[in-house]
């Protein structure tokens, strides 16, 4: 497999590197990515290949199950780095089908670190419990919402650090959104938009902005 990876690095080098050298030169120099992504370590998914973009679009975080946690100094660097100092306006919290994380969620896993990371999902968990008694799902159909949950779950996990939460109290920016891709299809669902969300807070911020100063009584 290593003889392998190194000859797709040369088909690379010769195919696309060579006759995009100018582009590649560019990012080399210097690095503008224009989104944060936060996404699972899964082999099968690649955010780069899916969306069909090149290197330097996107700066990217992956973890198991991609997971938004309060006490990781990994992603709070990272989060800080992206929005602070390269002025990333959005930032996608990407969930997949078929997630092994997400099974084990559901499942219960016996591995120490596995375990202890998958805790930070519990509130998921809750929500899919709940949605799957109501609607009497079957364990597949609950896997997919449990899916869908924790992507909303890491994406109130995000809201609520501190860095973010101070740049949305003085705006809408960055721009928060909830994907799913799906693995059998290789399409991508929109569960969040964040180009909704933030017109809305940006409308709401200008309206309070706006709002006029209250007419003092006589006396």
């Amino acid at each position: 497999m290593i003889d392998d990876l190194l000859e797709g690095n040369a088909k690379f080098v010769a195919g696309e590197f060579l006759p995009n050298e100018e582009y590649y030169q560019t990012i080399a120099a210097k690095q503008t990515p224009k989104v944060l992504w936060i996404g699972c370590s899964d082999s099968r998914v690649s955010e780069h290949q899916m969306t069909g973009s090149k290197p330097g679009t996107m700066f990217v975080h992956r973890n198991v199950a991609n997971i938004v946690a309060f006490n990781d100094v990994n992603i709070s660097a990272i989060l800080e780095y992206g929005v602070v100092h390269l002025k990333i306006r959005d930032i996608i919290v990407c969930g997949h089908t078929r997630c092994g994380g997400i099974a084990a969620i559901e499942d219960g896993v016996h591995e120490n670190y596995i375990a202890d990371w998958l805790c930070i999902a519990t509130g998921a968990k809750e929500a899919a419990n709940r949605i799957a008694k109501e609607r009497k799902l079957s364990r597949e159909e609950k896997l997919a919402v449990l899916t869908e949950e924790n992507v909303k779950l890491q994406i109130k996990h995000l809201k609520s650090l501190a860095l973010i939460r101070n740049m949305h109290a003085k705006g809408s920016l960055p721009r928060i959104h909830g994907w799913l891709y799906r693995v059998e299809t290789g399409s991508i669902e929109v569960l969040v938009d964040g180009r909704a969300e933030g017109e809305a807070t940006s409308r709401k911020g200008a309206a309070a902005r706006k709002k006029p100063a209250k007419k003092r009584s006589s006396p």
